[in-house]
């Protein structure tokens, strides 16, 4: 618990990143939050504000700045977008023996049915959603592999809200990476950040009730 704190706390910090590997740390992080299962821990958004601060802070002209954030940008979207791309797979190759699975109180296969008629009419939006969430963002696209939700759909919502994503957080510190206040105070801003992104997940994992089945409480034993 303790090396994965410390790891948390390494990835926003600027001179850390700079030091382990710079922005290319970024990418690989980017990757594996989006695309790997282990990776839903991992500081996402505060991680691509701090990519922006780190851009903002690099002593170089102005048309180079602009190329440097221009580049990172892209080469932080296509880690992204790969890494979804690689929870799909993973999603469409374990979905089959998910729904042959026998049903344990944990396990239920009507929720898979739910999830698959959910994509299908809303998938692109929660694709896109997803981005801005932390944890969700990791298994949205396992998700979607599982329920085989159509690939060309996928990708192209996959595109979207990554984009969507790295330009937004990146662009926010970017364009307030070179205030004094934002630098003195980055640790408080990071922990604002987390907080924001996380209370929709949060708040609807212990204040949403599930709404009731038709059949009433008896149809649960079904």
């Amino acid at each position: 618990m303790h090396s994965i704190l410390e790891l948390f706390k390494n990835l926003t910090d600027p001179v850390w990143i700079n030091s382990h590997g710079g922005l290319y740390i970024v990418m690989f992080i980017i990757f594996a939050e989006t695309g790997l299962f282990v990776g839903f821990f991992l500081p996402g958004d505060s991680l691509l504000f701090i990519t922006g601060m780190i851009i903002a802070n690099l002593n170089v002209s102005l048309g180079a700045d602009v190329g440097n954030l221009a580049y990172w940008i892209t080469l932080i979207s296509v880690a992204g977008i790969i890494g979804n791309m690689v929870g799909y797979w993973f999603g469409r190759k374990s979905g089959p023996l998910l729904f042959e699975r026998k049903e344990t109180w944990l396990f239920k296969r009507r929720h898979l049915v739910q999830a698959k008629e959910f994509y299908d009419k809303r998938g692109g939006t929660a694709i896109i959603l997803a981005r801005f969430l932390p944890i969700v963002r990791t298994f949205a696209p396992i998700v979607a592999g599982i329920v085989e939700m159509d690939r060309k759909k996928f990708f192209s919502y996959n595109i979207i809200g990554c984009i969507a994503w790295v330009v937004s957080m990146t662009m926010a510190g970017y364009l307030l990476g070179e205030n004094v206040w934002v630098k003195n105070n980055l640790e408080k801003i990071v922990i604002l950040i987390i907080f924001i992104t996380t209370a929709p997940v949060l708040f609807r994992m212990f204040f949403v009730k599930k709404k009731p089945t038709v059949g009433g409480p008896n149809d649960s034993a079904s």
